[in-house]
């Protein structure tokens, strides 16, 4: 009698701790796992900042909390994989530590995004500012692209340390990245306005010693250097074609024959030997001139991205969800919006940890909501589209704890 007493004692305490073994449970959203191939609706269970499961009718009782997010679209944390993040008060800094870069948490976490990857701010010289005063202090994930100009992107675009390639030292560069490897994704060129591939040469060479991809902003000069060599002959597969829809006539050859409208056929060739294309939208470097005869001849981009800083983020470009959903209104399947989002940017980056909801995965989670009715959207040029869809973030779950709310879903 009294080990049955004991027994049932033993039972009492032992069954809410078995019961309760998540710590959140997101339930009846629609899941867009684009990495695991999930595309329907199911539940998410989440313990101490992982994913613990993904699956339909997981029983609210198992968890602490539950989040209804009945008609809502549940993914992957959004990943920009290029944006200007190296914000600061160095007057001559402008996107290295100056006045054109943003402090990543302000921007991030209210769209979805939870890791952002900065484009080329800093170089060699000034990475481990960079890391101590912007990617620790952070909640959002921080990673970056190192310029290649150990300088990094310092005065204006048309300052000595951006034009002259005596900045441009590939070894140091390499050097760097190996050392900061768990933040250092690839290498950056930009700004490059001379009439010479030098500067792509000299940052495919820090890639090569580095083994990391390369992003390439393609200057623009006079005379115009040939965009299917870059493509076709200095990029290697792997390597990052950013601002893809930009226009620039009378200096920067672009990815559309304007007078035929029709795409460049070497273009298409570039994807096939493994160039990755980037939006990279920015305040200047987004055109429908570009984008629709692109797109209509089926070449969506492989990653979604910003090119955020101070010209962008009140202009045409705006915001991560505005991005993909001018992707949208431009006819790309919204699974492929997700993807172009979450899963390939991390795939692009080699950061296979991010961008998926497998069991196990950090618990970094957008939850969207798919709004109707009709919405304009501007290019750098101002010449506008409408759209009958756009995307809004409800909810972003950082390492499984809540890190915005917009409309107060997960306050019990």
């Amino acid at each position: 009698m009294l080990k049955y007493a004991c027994f049932l004692l033993l039972l009492f305490f032992v069954q809410p701790s078995i019961a309760q073994q998540y710590d959140l449970v997101l339930k009846n959203g629609h899941v867009i796992d684009p990495k695991n191939r999930i595309n329907e609706k199911m539940d998410i269970a989440i313990a101490k900042g992982r994913i613990a499961a993904v699956r339909k009718g997981i029983p609210a009782s198992e968890s602490k909390a539950v989040v209804d997010v009945t008609g809502l679209l549940v993914t992957p944390g959004l990943i920009d994989m290029h944006a200007h993040v190296f914000a600061g008060t160095v007057s001559d800094g402008d996107l290295s530590y100056g006045f054109g870069s943003l402090p990543a948490d302000g921007f991030t976490f209210r769209v979805g995004v939870t890791t952002v990857v900065d484009a080329g701010s800093s170089g060699a010289k000034d990475f481990h500012v960079f890391k101590a005063n912007i990617a620790d202090r952070s909640r959002t994930r921080v990673l970056a692209f190192l310029n290649v100009g150990y300088e990094g992107m310092k005065g204006s675009e048309y300052s000595e340390y951006q034009q002259d390639a005596k900045y441009m030292d590939p070894k140091m560069a390499a050097d760097t990245a190996k050392k900061y490897k768990d933040h250092i994704v690839g290498v950056k060129v930009a700004h490059y306005h001379q009439p010479t591939f030098l500067a792509v040469e000299r940052a495919v060479e820090a890639g090569v010693l580095s083994r990391l991809p390369v992003m390439v902003d393609f200057g623009g000069c006079k005379p115009r250097l040939p965009l299917k060599t870059l493509l076709l002959d200095k990029m290697r597969p792997g390597d990052i074609f950013t601002h893809v829809y930009g226009e620039l006539l009378d200096t920067k050859e672009s990815i559309v024959d304007t007078a035929r409208k029709a795409l460049k056929p070497f273009v298409l060739e570039g994807r096939k030997r493994g160039i990755i294309y980037d939006v990279g939208h920015g305040g200047g470097s987004f055109r429908y001139s570009q984008a629709i005869p692109a797109t209509k001849a089926g070449l969506f981009p492989d990653v979604i991205s910003t090119d955020l800083h101070t010209g962008s983020m009140n202009a045409g470009m705006k915001d991560q969800l505005n991005v993909m959903s001018k992707f949208m209104a431009l006819g790309m399947p919204l699974k492929d919006v997700i993807k172009a989002s979450t899963w390939r940017p991390a795939e692009v980056i080699n950061h296979l940890e991010l961008g998926h909801l497998s069991e196990g995965a950090v618990a970094d989670i957008a939850v969207l909501r798919v709004e109707k009715g009709k919405f304009g959207f501007f290019d750098v040029a101002r010449d506008k589209q409408i759209g009958n869809q756009k995307l809004t973030c409800e909810l972003t779950l950082k390492d499984g704890a809540v890190v915005y709310d917009l409309n107060a879903i997960s306050i019990p």
